[in-house]
């Protein structure tokens, strides 16, 4: 087995009783039987269809240089549609800051760069630091993608039985789609520098061929997250506190709101926990107007290395046993459960025949399972960070 994926020669073991809280308040969140969480557009329409037949994307082709954009002609500066211009400009300056601001922190390790462009119209830019001084593996990706879904989908999507609820959208063509968007995992080795994760992207469908007039749907999504192995309270405050100012700047109401869609997405079923300490995450939004979102999810993404970038430089050079190692792999695999089984941006990333490198950049170049492994002692470090990816905290 490729060690980009899982370093173990263990299978995953079966999964015994569920885990006793470690808090003495029993959470509705045990349940083996969670209340699912309504469905967004893009659920609907992974749960309604077979991707694969579903959408259409072109393979990708290696290229030689990074180009000056990765759009299409038609969507340039003068272009009817500039917000794809101006998120793409974004995300492409986001990647630059990002990786700058790992290889400054790690001081050895660089990035390797891939360029990819697709037949039809769309393309990335890749980027992995891999086994570096601070770094296990650092993932900083951006694309852009060009495609096409039957009208089936496009409902599904919309969450309607048809465009304008009119006949003419019961036999519309197929429905042309654009995403933009910017995408990191960052794994460092020593066990008290936390996992980050981050993503912001932009979709939009035109209208059918066959139903003009329909109106263009689009959304914005994204978040950052955080995932360490032990808890160091004034990491998880810093951490939680820029993302609050983030987003305090365009509405009050998004931090808590989407400080529980965090909490709530990266819940791991079938263990009973999260994934880590959580952040922020929203999807499908739209209710808003796309200039404050376009504004939002820019400082939302601009603000990724003042959150985390403190954290590593205390916590990168912190000695450590084999124990806390061991510790730190096993929550590794933890979230390769997660993302394998119910990441949806990795089943839609999976299922559509994307670019695999890109897609399991995400994964640890890392992992452990041990079978039978006993639950942490009360009290204990390792306890702590269970605890709090069982019962949620709010730290602000």
């Amino acid at each position: 087995m490729p060690a980009a994926v899982v370093a173990s020669s263990l299978l995953l073991p079966p999964i015994a009783k569920p885990l006793k809280p470690p808090s003495a308040v029993p959470i509705r969140t045990l349940s083996l039987r969670p209340v699912p969480a309504p469905l967004s557009a893009r659920s609907r329409l992974l749960g309604r269809f077979p991707i694969r037949a579903a959408v259409h994307v072109d393979k990708e082709t290696p290229e030689n240089e990074r180009p000056d954009t990765c759009l299409l002609s038609a969507d340039g500066p003068e272009s009817p549609a500039p917000i794809r211009v101006r998120f793409e400009k974004m995300i492409r300056e986001v990647q630059d800051e990002v990786c700058a601001a790992l290889e400054a922190a790690d001081r050895v390790g660089k990035f390797r760069e891939d360029v990819w462009s697709r037949p039809g119209g769309g393309g990335g830019i890749s980027r992995v630091l891999q086994d570096g001084a601070v770094w296990e593996k650092a993932g900083v990706n951006v694309s852009v993608v060009y495609g096409v879904m039957p009208p089936e989908a496009y409902r599904a999507a919309k969450g309607k039985t048809g465009i304008g609820c009119g006949d003419s959208a019961v036999n519309a063509g197929p429905v042309p789609f654009f995403a933009a968007g910017i995408s990191s995992v960052l794994h460092p080795k020593n066990p008290f520098a936390p996992t980050l994760h981050f993503n912001y992207r932009y979709f939009e469908t035109d209208a059918p061929k066959d139903a003009p007039g329909a109106p263009k749907q689009w959304w914005f999504g994204g978040g950052t997250d955080l995932t360490p192995a032990y808890i160091f309270e004034e990491d998880a405050k810093h951490f939680h506190r820029v993302q609050k100012q983030a987003c305090d700047k365009f509405e009050p109401r998004f931090y808590p709101r989407f400080k529980k869609w965090c909490d709530d997405y990266f819940f791991i079923k079938h263990r009973g926990e999260r994934r880590g300490l959580g952040g922020i995450f929203f999807d499908d939004l739209n209710e808003y107007d796309q200039e404050l979102l376009l504004g939002f999810s820019t400082e939302c993404a601009k603000s990724v290395v003042p959150s985390y970038i403190p954290i590593i430089e205390r916590r990168k050079n912190t000695p450590f046993t084999e124990q806390q190692k061991a510790w730190q792999q096993l929550r590794r695999g933890r979230y390769v459960e997660f993302n394998l089984i119910y990441d949806r941006g990795t089943m839609f990333g999976l299922q559509t025949g994307g670019r695999i490198e890109s897609i399991l950049v995400s994964l640890p170049l890392t992992a452990r399972w041990e079978y039978g492994h006993q639950q942490p002692e009360e009290g204990s470090e390792e306890w702590k960070l269970l605890d709090a990816c069982i019962n949620p905290k709010e730290w602000i």
